[in-house]
């Protein structure tokens, strides 16, 4: 008598290790445009937003804000401004990537915009996720992250 791996509550195809392809169960492909980006991705998008929030901030605002305030303040304003109506950041842009709504095709908006952008701004929301590598951010808000 031979046994069998149990079957798995999660739809959809199978990533590494049996584990459900990130994004499937909400919807979306399992590759290509629409999908959830890798970590790299979305690593690649974060740190060029911080460079240029980092350049602009300490630019234009570091005698108002403080060297350590006026990246933050930039990188809040840039991610809300930005997410908000064309859906991602210069960042996002660059990786390939983009924040759209779950419920339905419509643009972020300002309220989804600033709660998301406030909560990746505290850093604990952005960086303790689930298994579709949504962040307490995109969760909150309703969003998610895909490939473009």
């Amino acid at each position: 008598m031979t046994s069998r791996p149990a079957p798995s509550a999660a739809p959809g195809p199978r990533g590494d290790g049996d584990q459900p392809v990130p994004g499937v169960r909400l919807g979306l492909p399992a590759t290509g445009s629409g999908s959830v980006p890798g970590w790299g991705r979305r690593v690649a998008g974060l740190a060029v937003d911080w460079a240029l929030a980092t350049l602009i901030g300490r630019a234009f605002l570091q005698d108002a804000l403080g060297a350590q305030f006026a990246p933050l303040v930039v990188f809040l304003l840039m991610h809300v401004l930005l997410v908000s109506t064309i859906g991602m950041t210069i960042g996002h842009a660059v990786a390939g990537t983009a924040v759209r709504r779950l419920d339905r095709p419509a643009p972020v908006g300002p309220a989804r915009g600033l709660l998301r952008g406030v909560l990746v701004v505290l850093v604990i929301p952005a960086v303790v996720w689930d298994a579709d590598r949504r962040g307490l951010h995109d969760k909150a808000a309703g969003t998610v992250v895909v490939r473009r």
